[in-house]
């Protein structure tokens, strides 16, 4: 990637209220229950909220482009045209009990640095373009990241286009219901470079007292869903030793993940979030369940024999008990590798603007995990308390947004290049 001939001066600072406010202002669509929100992929409320992320970019004087994953771009125009642009975003879907700043963060900051820009009449060389990604989070239609990761042809359009949510509906056709499948093709953008900035998601910056996180890499991810089956039985008449208590061998890999997880440390993880039980009743033993196994590590081989050891181990659990096993890969990234020089113009940013930084590996997958594919790409952090996310209760001051969207400005500018 080409050096940028100049830098943002250290009083180039954003509109912290404003950005503060806007954040607010979209968490009114698609409210929680307790505080936070409820705006999943491709639902009424996520094609509301995009509605107004585009008026606010259209006021601020943007083009918009959209291509047929539902992803939006906002353009800003660069003095040579010609030049790739700089990109800048994240996400503006939730979790079914999210937070109001995981992803939207990302997304509003981009917002308020060209709104900034605007302010102070400056011009960048290269054009500034704000990125919504479509479906991060994976809830409603997994895998995560699965917008993103067909523009970086990691999954084909109509693989992503027929995952269905729990109740059968495609992710294609409910795109298309609330009226945002664009007509661009996807993948066809070239960048220059993307910067996404994020909430940490977990506790070490709040609990060291930085402001910023400097994201050098990312972990990688390994989602296998494991069906076991048993029988289904009466929990009072049927005695012990007749029993297929699918529930129970679950209750044993689950103890397995944990054990393998612990065996991988320092920096190996590994749990189970989504768990299906059938037929889910007090009086009935459980004849099948389904649940999904999440393993992550920064190295690429401590994830593989993670793997392994979780098929060798849970065969031989299902085996002794009598029970039938399948696994399926449903999601999964290699270990990312951020570009340098984007890694740079964020350390850079954070030193010239004095905010104290350190160093990250992302515990999460984030949309930049699919880009930096195929452009050179980094990331940025700012705490949130007690490090929770994916929970109503996410929480961020407005000076950790602040500080966090100045820094991406920062490093935004100094790669689009300032006009003098």
């Amino acid at each position: 990637m080409a050096k940028p001939t100049s830098k943002p001066g250290a009083n180039l600072k954003i509109n912290g209220t404003r950005l503060w406010d806007s954040l607010m202002e979209m968490a009114k669509i698609g409210p929680g229950i307790a505080g936070g929100n409820n705006r999943q992929t491709v639902t009424d409320e996520d094609g509301e909220g995009r509605k107004l992320f585009q008026k606010w970019c259209e006021e601020a004087g943007l083009s918009m482009g959209v291509d047929t994953m539902g992803n939006m771009f906002m353009r800003r125009e660069g003095t040579d045209p010609d030049l790739l642009p700089v990109y800048v975003g994240s996400h503006l879907d939730t979790q079914p009990t999210g937070g109001k700043y995981d992803g939207v963060l990302g997304v509003l900051a981009g917002l308020e640095l060209v709104r900034t820009l605007n302010d102070l009449n400056i011009k960048t060389k290269h054009p500034i373009v704000i990125t919504n990604w479509t479906n991060e989070e994976g809830t409603r239609f997994a895998p995560a990241m699965l917008a993103s990761g067909v523009f970086a042809k990691m999954h084909t359009l109509d693989w992503a286009y027929g995952r269905e949510d729990a109740e059968g509906k495609k992710f294609g056709e409910e795109l298309a219901r609330i009226g945002w499948k664009g007509d661009e093709k996807v993948g066809a953008r070239k960048m220059h470079a993307m910067f996404e900035l994020h909430i940490e998601q977990g506790p070490i910056l709040e609990a060291e007292g930085k402001e910023i996180g400097v994201v050098t890499h990312g972990q990688g991810l390994s989602w296998t869903e494991i069906t076991v089956t048993g029988k289904d039985s009466h929990t009072g008449s049927t005695p012990m030793p007749m029993r297929k208590n699918a529930g129970l061998g679950m209750a044993k890999i689950l103890q397995l993940v944990d054990d393998i997880a612990w065996a991988h440390k320092p920096d190996a993880v590994g749990a189970a979030g989504h768990i299906d039980v059938f037929p889910n009743s007090r009086n009935v033993i459980p004849g099948k369940v389904v649940f999904t196994v999440d393993f992550r590590s920064p190295d690429l081989a401590t994830i593989k024999d993670m793997e392994s050891q979780l098929k060798t181990g849970a065969k031989k659990i299902c085996d002794e008990m009598g029970l039938g096993i399948e696994f399926e890969r449903v999601g999964g990234f290699d270990p990312v590798t951020f570009d340098k020089n984007c890694v740079s113009a964020v350390r850079n940013a954070a030193e010239r603007l004095g905010y104290s930084h350190r160093d990250l590996i992302s515990g999460a997958g984030h949309d930049a995990c699919w880009i930096n594919r195929v452009a050179p790409t980094a990331m940025v952090m700012c705490p949130c308390v007690d490090g929770l996310s994916h929970n109503e209760a996410e929480e961020i001051s407005m000076e950790w947004a602040t500080a966090g969207a100045e820094v991406l400005m920062h490093a935004v500018v100094e790669t689009a290049e300032i006009v003098e």
